[in-house]
């Protein structure tokens, strides 16, 4: 099976380029930095790099400026644009296509749901954010980008091309500047603790189960429209951090204040939303399909990536 990922150099990309090449499939990534002529793609124009929809039984569209950034109006233009362009110009090249695609994988996030503690959100039920009380009126903007992003898709005139939205969580895995690498080195230096109380919900997902949640998509052919990609156990971040000590062996963990996270966020370069903001949402479709988690849980999970990454600093370390 051939395997076209489009935006596929960060790391949710390379994620899935080892999976699916360790399961010996054909993966093609195409990027802007590619020095492949016919792997290039600026994310916005039609090129050469369309004759491998051509070749694709499968696209995996994680094409988009990343959200880790300080919410400045140019960069919601960046984020919007690079969303939306990439979306409306891989359903032109599968419109275009002699041989479509079967199935159009299209990267979306899991911010599109309500800031809320009182019920977990799923496809069904969910409420969609965007009218919270008592949230920042600028955090409505990356709910203008997950619903702009994600009719784009909905707009693609693709008849013979199964189309998914993967409203993905946080992707956990130990690789060198993804999110649980972050959240590991800010742990272990004890500034793990509970933030602005700790009562916002953390979605998340093992990056095994993010890949078998893939292939479970790519197998079944009767699941298209939104899907949620996250553990079905979100949990609060004062706990989710707890359990993150555990693993570490860490004892303490630092709490910060809402100004003292908002001083932090601007030394980090990214912005207090992506902190603050309550994702508690529930992948409802996988499980009434019947996937099955191995990482259901964040202690385990936690655990599991924590072990790997004192491995691979070792082996590091050895050469």
């Amino acid at each position: 099976m051939n395997i076209l990922i489009p935006g596929g150099s960060g790391q949710v990309g390379q994620i899935l380029k080892r999976y699916f090449i360790a399961h010996g499939y054909n993966v093609v990534i195409l990027s802007r930095s590619s020095n492949d002529p016919s792997k290039h793609w600026d994310g916005k124009s039609l090129g050469g790099w369309v004759r491998h929809i051509d070749n694709a039984n499968v696209v995996i569209n994680l094409a988009g400026r990343t959200v880790n950034c300080r919410y400045t109006d140019e960069n919601f233009r960046q984020m919007m644009d690079s969303r939306v362009d990439s979306t409306r110009v891989i359903g032109q090249a599968i419109q275009q296509s002699k041989t479509p695609p079967r199935l159009w994988l299209q990267m979306s996030t899991a911010t599109i749901y309500a800031h809320r503690f009182d019920a977990s959100n799923d496809e069904s039920s969910g409420m969609i954010g965007g009218n919270e009380p008592d949230v920042p009126a600028y955090w409505s903007r990356s709910i203008d980008i997950a619903k702009a992003w994600e009719n784009e898709l909905d707009r693609a005139n693709t008849p013979q091309t199964r189309k998914v939205a993967l409203r993905t969580s946080m992707v956990m895995s130990p690789d060198p500047g993804g999110v649980f690498d972050v959240l590991r080195t800010l742990t272990g230096r004890w500034l793990g603790g509970s933030i602005a109380g700790g009562k916002q919900f953390v979605s998340w997902i093992h990056e095994s189960d993010f890949n078998a949640a893939i292939k479970f998509l790519i197998d079944r052919d009767d699941i298209d429209g939104p899907v949620n990609i996250c553990a079905p156990n979100p949990l609060p971040q004062r706990v989710f951090q707890r359990e993150l000590r555990s693993a570490m062996n860490v004892p303490i963990g630092l709490p910060a204040t809402k100004w003292m996270a908002k001083i932090g966020a601007i030394f980090m370069r990214t912005d207090i939303e992506l902190i603050l903001k309550s994702r508690r949402v529930i992948p409802g479709r996988l499980l009434d399909a019947g996937f099955a988690f191995r990482y259901p849980n964040w202690p385990a999970a936690a655990s599991e990536l924590i072990h790997r990454s004192k491995n691979c600093s070792l082996a590091e370390k050895s050469m």
